[in-house]
């Protein structure tokens, strides 16, 4: 691929990423927050769903095959950006993203205690980076506001996430699994809005614009040229410069919400990249070495 196309496309998605949580933080004003984000992926889910029966992409064959896109559902969607969309009631969409985006050094710690798969000491010192960065962000000490708790808990279902598709992901079409873990995820997200708080949605022109950019283009958009990059560039590679969406999703609650960017904020965010970037990256004479 062009490398221009590519810088284009990753700076398109990864701000997609960042900005949807300045924008689901505007949509908290017409929305209680599991309704908004049981919505935005319910609908997301559906179109994309159809999209893939049309497409006659292989799907699920056996109810256990069934059970683990579920599952991913649960964690991916539903627990994901049911934290993520509650902790922005009480901090700001910069905290919460730099939070939600530590995943890829969490699926290094929980990759090695749960799958004792081992990793190069380059992404070690990442993790140790990025989580001193966290320590940063949090103003150098541990506030345990309930964002902050379910900001760093997105993180955790992310990360599980991930390990789990390391693991079974094989059995699915890309498409189908991304169509389908949303639209389980927007599910279980409705029930969860009617038994855990007292759903509103207030209809009104905004309201309407912002479910359609989370849905649409936050959603269905960014998912697919995140896959399309993914599938058509070298994964690890490509996985590094998710480093953008936590930059874009500061800069986003800055420009729009008038969140201050402080330099603990600043500082420890940069130093959540740098770990990301260092568990990401590997040199060419690594890549030279993978199969294909």
């Amino acid at each position: 691929m062009n490398k221009f196309l590519f810088g284009f496309l990753v700076v398109v998605t990864t701000a997609l990423m960042g900005s949807s949580f300045t924008i689901g933080k505007i949509g908290l004003d017409y929305s209680s927050p599991l309704l908004l984000v049981a919505l935005r992926f319910t609908i997301a889910g559906v179109i994309m769903a159809i999209v893939v029966k049309i497409l006659k992409k292989p799907h699920p064959k056996t109810f256990g095959e069934w059970k683990w896109l579920v599952l991913i559902g649960s964690l991916q969607t539903a627990a994901v950006m049911g934290c993520i969309f509650i902790a922005l009631r009480t901090i700001t969409s910069g905290e919460t993203s730099i939070l939600t985006f530590t995943n890829p050094l969490l699926v290094v710690v929980i990759g090695t205690l749960v799958l004792q798969i081992r990793y190069r000491v380059q992404q070690w010192i990442g993790v140790l980076c990025g989580l001193f960065g966290v320590f940063i962000t949090m103003g150098g000490h541990l506030d345990l506001k309930i964002g902050t708790v379910l900001g760093f808990l997105s993180a955790v279902a992310w990360a599980c996430s991930t390990l789990i598709v390391k693991v079974h992901g094989y059995r699915f079409d890309t498409w189908v699994m991304t169509a389908y873990q949303m639209l389980f995820g927007g599910l279980i997200l409705l029930v969860a809005s009617f038994l855990l708080e007292e759903p509103f949605f207030e209809v009104n022109a905004l309201s309407l614009v912002i479910l359609g950019w989370l849905a649409i283009a936050a959603s269905i958009v960014q998912f697919s040229i995140w896959f399309y990059l993914l599938q058509t560039g070298n994964p690890e590679r490509t996985s590094a410069f998710l480093f953008l969406a936590p930059f874009f999703g500061t800069l986003t609650g800055w420009l729009l919400l008038d969140e201050p960017l402080s330099f603990a904020l600043i500082f420890g965010g940069l130093l959540i990249c740098l770990g990301i970037f260092l568990v990401n990256w590997r040199s060419k004479r690594e890549l030279s070495r993978l199969p294909g």
